[in-house]
């Protein structure tokens, strides 16, 4: 059923499309994510075969994402470009300081820039929102540093307004829950690697067989699992059968210790635990204010 928008939201739309009309052509940094799926569709309403949309594929790519964003590729009707993106050969990527963001972006934007230059693709487009403005977001000074435009975030939508917009279009992933790439599970100062990363998506995906729902697997030192689940769904993971059948998984992907966190899901765990101040000086360029 399609969603009714508001006028204000509709000004935004309006905006929006304008926006990319403007740009004559653009490549779309395109996750498959609910953000980037409305730039994308943004940029094929308006620009048509002159828009085309770019996944990075790598380890820290969850299991089924890839096919997922090729699927909505296709529906959307925009041309779709796979590149290799090769983060884990960045010796400052898999040290994995609090600036890992930023040298994965930076890593995927000069593939977008390749794939732009071939095909003559004037703009690169990422998915940000103004949401996105008011965080810590390592990834942006990569962005800027590439000359990346946020034409969402310059219209004003938040994120509730990208997901209204979303429904209105009848994309099937407005109410997609965030999916950050699995390096973001892994601990600042644990270093990143093909296995560990296997693990956590192998993990993830054994809880949400078991009917678990927002989650996260975080990985600490010494091979330590350190479960997020929704807190409603806290009391039903700690059943003695689910538990037994946790403990035993987790074990053969080669976790030595599982924990539950007791406060639930929280998404961006780990950059909580640094304050911003810390967090800016790790990033070239973070001079420049961060909300």
């Amino acid at each position: 059923m399609m969603t009714t928008l508001s006028e204000s939201l509709i000004a935004k739309r309006n905006k929006l499309l304008d926006k990319f009309s403007g740009y004559g052509s653009c490549a779309v940094a395109f996750s498959g994510g609910v953000d980037s799926a409305v730039a994308a569709k943004a940029a094929e309403l308006a620009l048509g075969d002159s828009a085309v949309v770019v996944t990075g594929k790598s380890d820290a790519l969850a299991e089924g994402e890839l096919e997922q964003a090729r699927e909505l590729a296709e529906l959307i009707g925009v041309r779709h470009v796979v590149v290799e993106t090769n983060e884990l050969a960045d010796a400052n990527y898999v040290l994995n300081g609090p600036d890992r963001c930023y040298h994965c972006k930076s890593n995927l934007y000069d593939k977008l820039r390749e794939v732009a230059a071939d095909l003559g693709v004037t703009v690169l487009v990422n998915g940000a929102n103004v949401d996105d403005l008011s965080d810590y977001r390592p990834g942006m000074f990569a962005a800027a540093e590439n000359g990346v435009v946020s034409p969402l975030a310059e219209c004003g939508f938040t994120k509730v307004e990208v997901r209204e917009l979303a429904a209105q279009w009848n994309l099937p992933v407005a109410q997609k829950p965030a999916t950050p790439c699995l390096s973001s599970r892994i601990a600042y100062g644990q270093e990143v690697s093909t296995d560990r990363l296997l693990m956590i998506d192998r993990a993830e995906r054994f809880l949400r067989g078991l009917g678990f729902g927002e989650l996260r697997v975080r990985y600490h030192g010494d091979d330590l699992a350190r479960i997020e689940v929704c807190t409603a769904e806290i009391d039903q993971l700690c059943e003695s059968e689910i538990r037994k059948s946790i403990l035993e998984e987790f074990g053969r992907l080669g976790f030595k210790y599982v924990t539950l966190d007791l406060a639930g899901f929280r998404s961006g765990n780990f950059q909580q635990l640094v304050p911003v101040e810390e967090l800016k000086r790790y990033v070239r360029g973070s001079e420049a204010s961060v909300s």
